[in-house]
């Protein structure tokens, strides 16, 4: 069994925000193979591919652990086979980054995880969203919670389908 994690913010008003890139990879891979989210479940929205569950955590970025171990727990998935989707603003925007386990890097969503399962010994696909234009003029906070730009949006297709390879790559 692997568990597939997309990390991001539950309100409809973070849809397209760079934050939201886990979430959006999520709902990308989920449209194209033709699944629909299930209800909550242990503070998660859900489907499930074959031996793969695939989670939106509802509890906010910053406390997207709580979700994550309900979920290794209940199903009995070793850390090393969660796969966790987040947005990494240190990284030019698009780019993909695999690291089969490390350090939060200053990331608030790997950082509880880490923190929920004791454990850095988790996959994770970080994603690109540095502009470092924008990010220079608003601030970290106000960065990661913006929306895309539309030349950022013009390009979101092309990194959202190598985001859907990967993830069938790792599986």
């Amino acid at each position: 069994m692997q568990l597939v994690v997309g990390l991001g913010n539950p309100e409809n008003k973070y849809n397209f925000t760079r934050h939201n890139f886990g979430f959006l990879a999520l709902d990308f891979y989920a449209k194209v193979h033709g699944y629909t989210w299930q209800k909550l479940k242990m503070d998660a929205l859900w489907f499930k591919d074959g031996d793969r569950i695939f989670i939106k955590p509802q509890d906010y970025y910053n406390n997207s652990g709580q979700a994550v171990q309900a979920f290794m727990h209940f199903y009995k998935i070793s850390p090393t086979d969660i796969l966790v989707i987040c947005d990494d603003f240190d990284l030019p925007f698009g780019t993909l980054r695999y690291r089969a386990h490390g350090s939060s890097g200053g990331n608030n969503g790997l950082k509880s995880i880490s923190e929920h399962l004791n454990t850095t010994d988790f996959p994770r696909l970080r994603i690109g969203s540095n502009n470092p234009d924008i990010r220079q003029k608003v601030g970290d906070i106000d960065f990661v919670l913006g929306k895309f730009t539309p030349e950022e949006k013009a390009n979101l297709s092309q990194i959202l389908s190598e985001i859907m390879a990967k993830i069938d790559n790792l599986a």
